[in-house]
């Protein structure tokens, strides 16, 4: 027993680190613990059991936790729990690795990243889609450059936005502007750009929100690899179904006519092939000049989606069907 103020410490070590001279601090405290008790100076042994159990485990914990992964394996480790530890500290029992004595999780490689292991948490998509009351998805918008695809996703939004559902637009053009500025326009490239906004489609839709993608995304087996990383009926696809002679009448960016000169080079449509849909959740057609608003065609994409139960606050099961062509 020690004194700090006007108080009495009472210092207790494992054995294996016991101290030659325990009238003095530790020079190690990752090894000790530290108890202060009441000015009645009551007497606690060191060897009691119920102290000990609560001070060595977490000394316990420390000394084992050095078992390293090599190339995907790991040593079990042994059960470092004292006999008498009492099976309520969540902090020590609730399968943390180190104290448990299981063995721990085998890691896996995923591309180019080794000793890697998924860690679950305990809130899931599930519990977040009841908090928003809404099914999170993916809107996946797919046209030619000038067919609307920016224009609906933002219509979308809004009429989302207006019934008190939540969402988050995925454009083309704003991705480049900072995840997606390293890439170029050549086809591995533009393969590349897809997978990566699919990849944070998935990681919005697996928080509950409605997750708006408007890409050009030409290449079909791009779009169908993204569908493949959602969970089925989680991946809607709309296809823009506009002729190129409308869209490039239409050019609001002036794209089109630099791609005529030659001066863009790879421009879909022109010099670049752009592979439609072969089975898309929603089509939406325009044959000539005159064609739906944004709003009208924005009402379309959300009488599928209620119709679907994507809207629904009680989650109503997704039944794969036909798609909506209008």
């Amino acid at each position: 027993m020690i004194s700090i103020g006007n108080r009495s410490v009472i210092w207790c070590t494992s054995p294996e680190f016991q101290l030659s001279d325990s009238s003095s601090l530790p020079e190690k405290l990752g090894f000790s613990k530290f108890s202060v008790f009441d000015c009645e100076r009551r007497s606690l042994r060191p060897h009691d059991k119920g102290l000990r159990s609560s001070f060595l485990a977490p000394i316990k914990a420390m000394e084992v936790s050095k078992t390293s992964y090599i190339n995907g394996n790991a040593d079990t480790i042994p059960d470092v729990r004292q006999t008498e530890y009492k099976a309520n500290d969540n902090e020590l029992m609730n399968g943390s690795n180190g104290v448990s004595g299981k063995t721990l999780r085998q890691t896996s490689t995923v591309g180019k990243s080794t000793n890697i292991l998924w860690h679950k948490c305990s809130v899931e998509k599930i519990d977040r889609q009841e908090l928003l009351q809404q099914k999170g998805c993916v809107i996946w918008i797919t046209g030619l450059s000038g067919s609307g695809k920016s224009t609906l996703a933002c219509a979308l939004a809004r009429a989302l936005h207006s019934r008190g559902k939540l969402t988050y637009i995925l454009d083309g053009d704003n991705v480049r502007h900072g995840l997606n500025r390293d890439l170029s326009f050549k086809a591995e490239d533009r393969a590349e750009n897809i997978r990566r906004i699919g990849e944070v489609a998935k990681l919005f839709a697996d928080a509950g929100v409605i997750c708006i993608a408007s890409v050009i995304s030409p290449y079909r087996k791009d779009r169908d690899a993204c569908r493949a990383l959602l969970s089925e009926g989680d991946f809607v696809e709309v296809f823009m179904d506009v002729p190129l002679q409308v869209c490039e009448a239409r050019d609001p960016k002036g794209l089109y006519k630099l791609a005529r000169a030659g001066k863009i080079k790879g421009f879909t449509g022109v010099d670049d092939p752009y592979e439609a849909p072969m089975n898309a959740e929603i089509v939406l057609h325009q044959e000539g000049v005159v064609c739906d608003s944004p709003s009208e065609l924005a009402e379309k994409v959300i009488s599928y989606l209620e119709e679907k139960g994507y809207l629904e606050g009680d989650l109503l099961t997704y039944t794969p069907g036909c798609g909506t062509s209008v």
